[in-house]
């Protein structure tokens, strides 16, 4: 907590050191951000995603019968009445980098993957698809409260997590294991969490799916939806007030682009020009809302340029162009100090959650025709291609993966839960009486009815 207070002082001095320089520069009549600043002569790095310069971004020298000297920069007269369209003629383009069947579309530019990364990124694919089905299996057999799968979006996890390095900070929302996996969370560790027993990082205070992990910077899930992106905004002003080589990367999905966080967060992180990259992993359905009856723009990309953010669509079925762009969004993200926005298109195959059936209110016809468009599937391909994988490897890995996680959890489910008073601990130095009273009350309730809660828990 002291370190805490230390550190939101140090943010909030800095934050008053800027906002005085910056009032300084308005009455001055100076241009306080480089957003409205000319780009020209501007050093880019370089990287294989094109982004073209607007006009907004460009110098305007006219005369005031021309131009409204307004703070921020001139912007030109027209005597037409014009309307901006509510949309373009066109849709924004997706970036692909590979076709259904596992093949590099002539002319494609993409980060090269070598074999050893490339074997590893579908190993881990294999092993989160292998743990959502006997974890999701296990919460059907009454094994655990809740569980959420991953299926048609394991692609994003994975390869987006290969593209960022240990450094970078994760604030996920409830569907991105699969970077944790990557970045060395063991099976034993998911299923602990699940069981919520004493080897869960969360002492067992967390439902399911909600994993944190402090050395591998990984915030702790939350259920509330977006509340992770004003959040990822702040720690990545932190790394930019810091100087570190590294950026913040948060995940959502098109459902979190309706709350009103997802906009604050947008505008705070251009304004602040802050080293963030926000994944939006648009599968089509927001719990049970299709993407049509959510907004009428096309997609979430397109939302980026209003706020002043640098967007890209991209396929998230395509394992190359995932990991390419979250790439080349990092380079500019720390570089340049800038949010990044990347859309990556992916259906949801499964469930929302173990609560939730789908086809409630989405047809069989249509999970299954996605389904069959397997994005895993469509990389092992490219993989096979180039020789560096085999169907017996196939048979082998799978079956080695499916022991593993039948272990993990067996083991988690014979773990003692953690002892009642971590319950109250770890919020205040001195338990308050308040909370005193209530594990009194709660001791009382397990003594008067022992077979209500679980042998193993420690009073």
């Amino acid at each position: 907590m002291a370190t805490w207070i230390s550190r939101s002082t140090r943010s909030f001095s800095h934050f008053l050191q800027r906002a005085g320089s910056l009032s300084i520069l308005h009455q001055r009549g100076l241009r306080p951000f480089s957003y409205f600043e000319s780009t020209k002569g501007r050093e880019q790095i370089e990287c294989p995603h094109k982004y073209e310069k607007d006009n907004y971004h460009l110098e305007i020298n006219l005369d005031e019968n021309q131009a409204l000297d307004f703070p921020g920069g001139k912007i030109p007269f027209t005597s037409q009445m014009k309307f901006i369209p509510e949309s373009s003629e066109t849709r924004l383009a997706c970036y692909r980098v590979l076709d259904k069947n596992g093949y590099p579309i002539p002319g494609s530019v993409f980060e090269q993957v070598s074999k050893d990364l490339a074997v590893k990124m579908y190993r881990k694919m294999v092993t989160l698809q292998i743990m959502d089905s006997i974890f999701d299996e296990a919460k059907k057999q009454g094994r655990l409260s809740f569980y959420l799968t991953t299926l048609g979006e394991e692609v994003i996890n994975i390869a987006s997590a290969a593209a960022l390095t240990s450094d970078d900070i994760v604030l996920p929302q409830y569907r991105e294991p699969g970077v944790l996996l990557w970045r060395g969370f063991t099976l034993q560790e998911f299923a602990n969490q699940l069981l919520g027993n004493k080897g869960d990082n969360g002492k067992g205070r967390q439902m399911p799916i909600h994993y944190g992990s402090n050395k591998l910077n990984y915030f702790t899930v939350s259920s509330t939806i977006a509340t992770q992106l004003p959040q990822a905004v702040g720690v990545a002003y932190s790394l930019k007030m810091d100087t570190k080589e590294a950026c913040v990367v948060t995940y959502f999905g098109d459902g979190t682009t309706s709350e009103g966080d997802f906009h604050a967060a947008l505008n705070l992180a251009a304004v602040l020009e802050v080293p963030v990259i926000f994944v939006c992993r648009n599968n089509g359905w927001a719990i049970s809302t299709p993407v049509a009856e959510q907004f009428r723009s096309d997609g979430i990309a397109i939302k980026g340029q209003a706020y002043g953010v640098r967007s890209i669509r991209v396929d998230g079925n395509d394992a190359l162009a995932v990991y390419s762009a979250i790439r080349a969004a990092r380079k500019m993200a720390i570089k340049e100090q800038r949010p990044i926005l990347v859309e990556a298109m992916a259906y949801r195959v499964g469930d929302h959650a173990s609560s939730d059936d789908s086809t409630k209110y989405r047809s069989k016809e249509e999970i299954e025709y996605w389904r069959r468009r397997s994005s895993v599937a469509r990389f092992r391909k490219w993989i096979q291609k180039n020789g560096w994988w085999s169907d017996v490897e196939e048979f082998e890995f799978r079956g080695n993966i499916r022991e593993q996680v039948l272990q993990a959890i067996q083991v988690a489910e014979k773990e003692e839960k953690p002892p009642l008073v971590d319950l109250f601990t770890d919020v205040y130095d001195q338990i308050p009486s308040n909370l005193q009273e209530q594990e009194r009350y709660i001791r009382d309730a397990v003594k008067r009815g022992p077979k209500e809660y679980p042998s193993n828990m420690t009073l």
